[in-house]
């Protein structure tokens, strides 16, 4: 059996880049309250620790790029980019699901 004991600085990287991701999208779109704000921070960071990995290795591949970054460039990147995307869509999503929600009388 191989060791699954994790890399501490992998597991920096992908904090750095998920909390990044969440940082910018913040500026980028500002929660109309704190439900949502903890809402998307949440959503955010979970997706940049989880699907960071992927998300750096598929865009540095679409990119051509995979052979000038490191693997922690990589991975900071990816976590940066999945908690930057999560964070846009689940605040477009509220928005939407509440105009939809008025335009109904409820």
């Amino acid at each position: 059996m191989s060791d699954i004991t994790p890399d501490h600085s992998m597991l920096a990287m992908r904090i750095a880049g998920a909390i990044a991701g969440a940082l910018v999208s913040l500026a980028y779109m500002m929660p109309k309250g704190a439900r949502e704000a903890a809402a998307r921070a949440i959503a955010g960071f979970i997706s940049g620790l989880v699907f960071g990995a992927p998300a750096g290795v598929a865009l540095a591949q679409w990119m051509g790029v995979s052979d000038l970054l490191s693997p922690s460039e990589i991975l900071l990147t990816g976590s940066a980019a999945a908690s930057l995307t999560a964070w846009w869509a689940l605040g477009a999503l509220a928005r939407i699901a509440a105009r939809t929600g008025r335009g109904r009388g409820g």
